[in-house]
Parts: structure tokens; sequence; C-alpha cells
């Protein structure tokens, strides 16, 4: 059974930073491209981040400089280290697990008070 479990959402003012961290169980990890969405409400889930297998990164250009996404295989782990945070930025974010496969989370509140 495939599990993605994220944390490290929360409350935080404009210009604060946060982490995100999601574990997956279930899936040969390292074989996975992984990724962060995010959705606000009564709008489509968009990209915010994605890390191949290899490491290779893409970014959507809202959070480009902002936001850095990185992995630990041996942990299983998918991070999304956010700075400069802005109220735009409020939203549920979702980590996907890709390979022939889409896999998601649960989903994290993330909330940026201006």
């Amino acid at each position: 059974q495939v599990q993605l479990v994220e944390s490290g959402g929360g409350l935080v003012q404009a210009g604060g930073s946060l982490r995100l961290s999601c574990a997956a169980s279930g899936i040969i990890f390292n074989m996975y491209r992984m990724g962060w969405y995010r959705q606000e409400p009564g709008k489509q889930r968009e990209l915010v981040a994605t890390v191949t297998s290899g490491g290779s990164t893409n970014y959507a250009d809202s959070v480009k400089g902002r936001f850095t996404i990185s992995r630990d295989n041996a942990k299983n782990t998918v991070y999304l280290q956010m700075n400069g945070l802005k109220p735009e930025d409020t939203a549920v974010y979702y980590c996907n697990a890709y390979r022939v496969t889409s896999y998601w989370g649960q989903g994290t509140q993330v909330t940026v008070s201006s």
C-alpha cells in the first residue's frame, strides 16, 4: 500500500519560512519523480516543484528563487523549503509520486498572513 504523508504546514507571516516534508512508503522511492503541488479553494491544483530520480528540479515561475525542493533517498522523503512566503502562497500543499502511476498525499495547509 502506497502512502505519502506530508507534514510541516502551518500559519506563518509574510516573509517567513516553512519546510514541508513528505515521507513515502510502499514504493521504490528512488525510481519515482517526486513533486509538490498546491490547490486553493475553487481553483485547479497547480505544480509547485518537482525533482526527478536523478535529482533534476523544475519550479513554477511563481516560486523560483524562493522555494527549494530536495529529496533524501535514504529516508524516502522529499522536502520543500519555502522562504519569502507571500499571502498568495496560501493553499493546501500536496505531495506527489510519479512513475507510471501517480500517487498523492492527503495534503497539508499552508497559510501566509499579510
